[in-house]
């Protein structure tokens, strides 16, 4: 049985990663009775936690603004510092921590009292940083579809296509994934009932929580490889297969999540398995993707597609025509 203690311990720290739980739900995860549940949601409340409860088949309870921080203790200066940082790393993704600070920044937030949120508001808006800001995200956007997928609920938000015209978006939220320079969303459209990704930077005005929704199966299970496979292959003209020298660990450093999907090659040309990858990368220009291969620095065979192959011969006869061949420069 756990203590009283530890188990108000894990009802806070419950109503802090989900927007709402209903009492069942709570129940369930906590593995205890709903009349415990609700005992448990008085002593918080006595404790000066802000617990609002909605009634009806949709209600639930819900962790309000203005609490303490719990259940680490951060005096004001120590809040505001930690607010920051998690909002200077969400909106700069270092890979590895730029998902965690996300949600640790959605907590925060969600419990940081109001002359603590007006100071935030104020300094993180009069702090701005040098570079990359075509592909700058604003945090409280991720934290604003952090927490709507944390409590299954719609999105509402004005996008900017490719070709700059904005249009509005109705989603059903289900991941947020960092690609290194861009945050991307893993979504269910319900105009155009299919799944998408949508560049977090690309979302022009603040995200707004609609209706809930049934979750329904995601497209692949892996929801960063499909990511990548949407920005790296699908939109592209030509989908192109490369094997390159050297192993994914040796050439990762050079080929970057969004260029392409590196993998181990299993059927090297010399039999010494772990010494090639296959490259699937998807690009609209031939010149520009032979240049992008000659810039890796290694030995490289383009695989296909056909048509893609028939573009290179074509301009390696352009090239030899423009420079010549050895026999011409020695006459």
């Amino acid at each position: 049985m756990m203590s009283s203690t530890a188990r108000l311990l894990q009802l806070l720290s419950l109503l802090q990663i989900r927007r709402e739980w209903t009492g069942a739900a709570l129940a369930e995860r906590m593995g205890v009775t709903d009349r415990t549940v609700r005992r448990d949601i008085d002593k918080l409340r006595e404790l000066g936690y802000p617990i609002r409860a909605t009634a009806g088949v949709a209600g639930g309870y819900q962790l309000g603004p203005g609490a303490q921080l719990p259940p680490l203790l951060l005096d004001n200066d120590e809040a505001l510092a930690v607010a920051l940082g998690l909002a200077a790393v969400a909106a700069s993704p270092v890979a590895g921590v730029a998902e965690g600070s996300v949600r640790a920044l959605t907590k925060l937030e969600q419990v940081l009292p109001a002359r603590l949120r007006s100071r935030f508001t104020s300094l993180k808006a009069a702090v701005t940083r040098l570079g990359g800001a075509t592909d700058a995200v604003d945090p409280s956007y991720l934290t604003e579809i952090s927490g709507a997928i944390a409590s299954r609920r719609q999105l509402a938000f004005e996008y900017e296509r490719a070709d700059e015209q904005r249009i509005r978006r109705l989603v059903e939220p289900y991941q947020l994934v960092d690609a290194g320079q861009r945050w991307y969303l893993v979504a269910w459209d319900t105009v155009r009932t299919d799944w998408r990704t949508f560049r977090v930077d690309r979302i022009r005005t603040r995200p707004s929580e609609r209706a809930r929704y049934t979750p329904r199966p995601l497209p692949a299970a892996d929801a960063a490889a499909y990511v990548q496979e949407a920005i790296t292959r699908s939109p592209y003209r030509y989908d192109v297969t490369v094997r390159l020298r050297g192993g994914p660990a040796a050439l990762a450093g050079r080929v970057a999540p969004t260029a392409g999907q590196l993998e181990v090659d299993p059927d090297p040309p010399d039999g010494a398995a772990g010494g090639w990858s296959i490259l699937r990368a998807g690009w609209d220009d031939v010149e520009g993707f032979l240049g992008y291969l000659l810039g890796l620095e290694t030995e490289f065979h383009i695989l296909g597609p056909p048509e893609f192959l028939d573009r290179c011969r074509a301009i390696i006869g352009r090239l030899e025509g423009a420079v010549g061949t050895r026999s011409d420069v020695d006459r």
